[in-house]
């Protein structure tokens, strides 16, 4: 029985485009280097990866036309002649552009050979266009969870203090992009947790954040972002300030910063002051929101942190007692007294004013103003915390003179 005319012409179309993909192929990309910019500028053996997927495109074209009823074509099959790292530097516009050069290069040739085969190519350049983007969006997916998953993991060494010598090349990974000190920020996470627009917000303060949630804990690592100019140096944001407009992200409850850093490698110990700061955030009955964890010394160091302890000692009572003995006392006093200028004179046999300019001096020497509620409680923790140690240390050097029997 012989075959139908439409059925003929389409035999005889058919081979006339397999005779052609050759051609087609070449005239592509001849016309990709005249065109496209981004692609005369590739490698030449990227270059030839995208003839191979031009090449493919046009063959899986004309096995599309010869059935169009036959199994969905994907676009993976076509991208899959070439090698894996091209579908990463191609971006979604680019193979977007390598459709529209191919369609017009093909549109061109078959001019004038019917109707029918110009839909079929502006069919199939839809479903190609179509079916990339699904392919770009489904990498973009994989790569959104994959960054989600190793951000988790740096935020967790980073609290943890595990660091390696892999920590670097992980956060490079994730594209941070500050530079220079870094704090860490622990909050409540809120019930609807918006990640994007907390992300916008730190772009808009001129800094980058990890960001790791912890069940009902949220905590963020902040770093500031290069500054293009001096001038924008200049106007960089104190982290107590960042913290404040970042204050919204964070659900109710107590918002701890921890102290600052040289680094982001250095991260860790900014961690673990405001981790301990927020354990006991409740403690501080009129707490600001957010409070810095240095201000939460005395809760932490009656819980137990002996980092806390530490800093109180390191900053507070071996500079006073390094500096001038009158000053310990003088303070000593003051506190004991319940910060009363007569009472603290009159026990240490001088005039209120010397113990005023003793006082001055003590602010001036550790930072912390006596004449304070807040600061009062927590210079009496550390005077405590240095005499405790200061006696124990003699103590036991007493211990280790002591003769054998």
């Amino acid at each position: 029985m012989p075959a139908s005319p439409d059925a003929k012409t389409k035999a005889e179309t058919l081979a006339w485009l397999r005779r052609i993909s050759g051609d087609l192929a070449t005239a592509t990309i001849t016309r990709l280097d005249e065109t496209l910019p981004w692609y005369a500028e590739m490698p030449p053996a990227r270059r030839s990866s995208v003839g191979l997927v031009a090449q493919a495109g046009i063959s899986a074209f004309i096995q599309w036309y010869d059935d169009p009823g036959s199994t969905p074509w994907i676009a993976a099959d076509i991208f899959a002649a070439a090698p894996r790292e091209l579908l990463r530097s191609v971006s979604l516009q680019q193979t977007l552009q390598l459709i529209r050069v191919t369609v017009e290069v093909t549109e061109e040739r078959v001019a004038g050979r019917g109707e029918d085969l110009r839909e079929a190519i502006l069919l199939y350049s839809r479903e190609v266009a179509f079916a990339s983007a699904d392919v770009y969006a489904r990498a973009a997916e994989a790569r959104g969870l994959w960054d989600a998953r190793l951000e988790a993991l740096v935020v967790d060494s980073i609290l943890t203090g595990e660091a390696d010598e892999e920590l670097p090349s992980r956060i490079a990974a994730l594209g941070w992009h500050g530079h220079g000190e870094v704090a860490v920020l622990v909050g409540t996470t809120p019930p609807q947790f918006d990640i994007d627009q907390l992300r916008r917000t730190a772009r808009k303060l001129g800094v980058d954040v990890l960001i790791g949630v912890q069940g009902s804990r949220l905590v963020l690592v902040v770093g500031r972002a290069e500054a293009a100019t001096a001038e924008e140096k200049n106007a960089e944001l104190s982290f107590d300030e960042i913290a404040r407009a970042l204050e919204p992200g964070f659900g109710t409850g107590h918002l701890v910063l921890g102290p600052t850093v040289p680094a982001l490698v250095d991260a860790g110990s900014s961690a673990r002051a405001a981790l301990a700061g927020f354990a006991v955030a409740r403690a501080w009955r009129n707490a600001p929101r957010p409070v810095e964890a240095d201000d939460l010394l005395p809760e932490r160091a009656l819980a137990g942190d002996p980092l806390a302890k530490h800093t109180l000692v390191d900053r507070i009572y071996r500079p006073l007692q390094a500096h001038s003995a009158d000053l310990v006392a003088t303070l000593w006093s003051y506190l004991d007294n319940g910060r009363s200028l007569e009472a603290t004179a009159r026990e240490l046999f001088v005039h209120p004013n010397t113990v005023r300019y003793r006082l001055k001096r003590v602010s001036e020497v550790i930072g912390w103003d006596a004449t304070g509620p807040r600061e009062a409680l927590i210079l009496q923790t550390a005077l405590i915390l240095g005499s405790v140690g200061t006696d124990a240390t003699r103590r036991r050097s007493a211990g280790s003179r002591r003769p054998a029997p």
